[in-house]
């Protein structure tokens, strides 16, 4: 189809010729499964307890920590850099912990 003549171009593009416009019909199928799992009460649980569970992490990695990428490449070496960053991030829990119960003894 042409946009020569339509009313809208100017609100559609700011492009000079047509605008091309492409359409994934198996991205759209993907996407309305997808939907339709997640509004199932099966679907509904799960995204419940992936929002208190490994949610979570990765936002307090993400933002406190601010590790955005990884460093290194392969599979292998990102596996170890993942139990790098767990292992630093339960270690802060646990010096947390210890940090309040340490208060606790000495109030």
């Amino acid at each position: 189809p042409s946009c020569a003549g339509c009313p809208l171009k100017e609100r559609c593009t700011k492009a000079a010729g047509d605008r091309e416009i492409a359409v994934c019909l198996e991205r759209l199928r993907y996407k309305k499964q997808a939907r339709e799992l997640l509004q199932s009460e099966e679907g509904y649980a799960l995204a419940v307890r992936r929002m208190t569970e490994p949610e979570s992490v990765y936002g307090q990695v993400k933002n406190n920590r601010g590790y955005r990428r990884f460093l290194l490449r392969g599979m292998e070496k990102v596996t170890l850099e993942v139990g790098w960053l767990s292992l630093a991030h339960n270690l802060g829990k646990q010096a947390k912990v210890d940090q309040k119960r340490r208060a606790a003894i000495l109030q």
